[in-house]
């Protein structure tokens, strides 16, 4: 059995079996509190699985009752894939720069791991700037001059997580996105794909991340990894998953609460220029501006 506490009163608890509960301290004295002290024991898959994707559910389950559903539109992916481009452009140099801080720590297994993670994710931004095109944006120009504000502490977050003295909870970090990435469907793609013109593909970086891509092995991958890893390193990256997994609820629901005309807007803006007309069912910034009444 593993256990790490995320909040001052709650504690992920999980099997190797995988059965996962969540503990609530309230009320329960310390020292009467089996869960109360770290978890010193060694990890299993089972119980790491358990604990990792329960950070997750936890983080989540926070906003739920206000997480915004709206139907899905041209524009909203297209914003979706500028935020795809910033939360990846500086992934392998961060993990790099990470894995550095480890060398010198003499944790030679977790640098390795590290420099491999960052090659596997090399060259994803330029997916994301590929599919921009395809949908008929200037895609440099607009990744230049646009970040969506939900993405902002997403990006700072990972930022600081690789130079901090020790770096392990970028571990957490990358976890946490790539397993919501995996619970993607082929029907997830189908949908997107649907909505683009005929002829256009703009799915490449919605594909290599979802269960059609990589991202499934990484989860696996990781998991084996966080599981081998000492119990402290095992507390940090999970209760990193849980902080990360808050920030990208809140930051996923920022987004998902504008609507279709201030999606438009924002990348109008940026570009200082209307966008193609296939994008939206709003009207251009140019018609918005110039409409009059119908008589």
């Amino acid at each position: 059995m593993e256990w790490v506490s995320v909040t001052a009163d709650i504690s992920i608890i999980a099997r190797e079996s995988g059965e996962v509960w969540f503990h609530t301290r309230s009320g329960t004295k310390e020292d009467t509190d089996p869960f109360a002290a770290p978890m010193t024991g060694v990890g299993s898959t089972g119980s790491t699985v358990g604990l990792l994707d329960g950070a997750i559910n936890l983080g989540f389950a926070e906003i739920e009752q206000r997480l915004a559903r709206p139907e899905p539109t041209l524009v909203g992916y297209a914003v979706a894939l500028v935020g795809a481009y910033h939360t990846s452009v500086d992934t392998p140099r961060n993990l790099r720069r990470a894995a550095a801080r480890f060398e010198e720590l003499g944790r030679p297994e977790v640098a390795a791991y590290l420099e491999e993670r960052a090659r596997e994710e090399t060259g994803h931004d330029r997916l994301a700037l590929k599919d921009l095109r395809a949908l008929g944006l200037p895609a440099e120009r607009l990744v230049a001059s646009y970040i969506p504000e939900g993405i902002k502490p997403l990006c700072k977050r990972f930022d600081d997580l690789c130079v901090e003295d020790y770096p392990i909870g970028c571990i957490g970090y990358s976890y946490c996105l790539e397993r919501i990435a995996a619970l993607k469907q082929k029907t997830d793609i189908e949908k997107v794909q649907a909505m683009c013109p005929d002829g256009i593909d703009a799915t490449r970086f919605l594909r290599s991340h979802s269960s059609l891509g990589s991202e499934a092995a990484h989860v696996e991958e990781t998991i084996e990894f966080v599981a081998s890893l000492p119990a402290d390193d095992r507390i940090k990256v999970v209760r990193e998953t849980y902080q990360s997994a808050l920030i990208l609820a809140e930051g996923y629901n920022h987004e998902l609460l504008k609507s279709e005309a201030e999606m438009l807007d924002e990348l109008e803006q940026a570009l200082r220029e209307a966008l193609p007309y296939h994008l939206s069912s709003c009207p251009s910034h140019d018609e918005r501006r110039g409409a009059r009444p119908a008589a």
